[in-house]
């Protein structure tokens, strides 16, 4: 399935999406309609604990994609809205910037639970 992730600043929700969907060998990427300048390093920290590849993941501008390019959409949450881009889902998600390693280990389990229900 290919799947792109949208949130505000693709620094952390959407950027340990793209990782794991990857991971689980969906074609995968992610974007922010206000992109971060780095993903954060707790993002790579999770990922990298789970045996994920994390080189290459940067912030990028939704602009750089096209939803027909993919099967799905799926918003993060915080109410992204993309006039110029549908979004099939938004999964609801609390963006973990700032906070303990602890919230983004519980954020990427949430993200794998929800992806194993696609």
């Amino acid at each position: 399935m290919r799947l792109l992730f949208v949130c505000v600043g693709n620094s952390c929700r959407s950027q340990m999406a793209e990782g794991i969907a990857r991971h689980l060998g969906h074609e995968a990427a992610s974007a922010g309609t206000h992109p971060a300048g780095q993903v954060s390093a707790n993002a790579i920290t999770v990922l990298e604990s789970k045996g994920i590849e994390t080189e290459g993941l940067k912030p990028k501008s939704v602009d750089l994609f096209k939803a027909e390019d993919f099967d799905m959409v799926i918003s993060m949450g915080c109410g992204v809205s993309c006039p110029a881009m549908r979004i099939d889902e938004d999964w609801g998600l609390d963006d973990p910037v700032g906070q303990s390693l602890d919230v983004f280990e519980t954020t990427a389990s949430e993200i794998e639970r929800r992806l194993s229900q696609l």
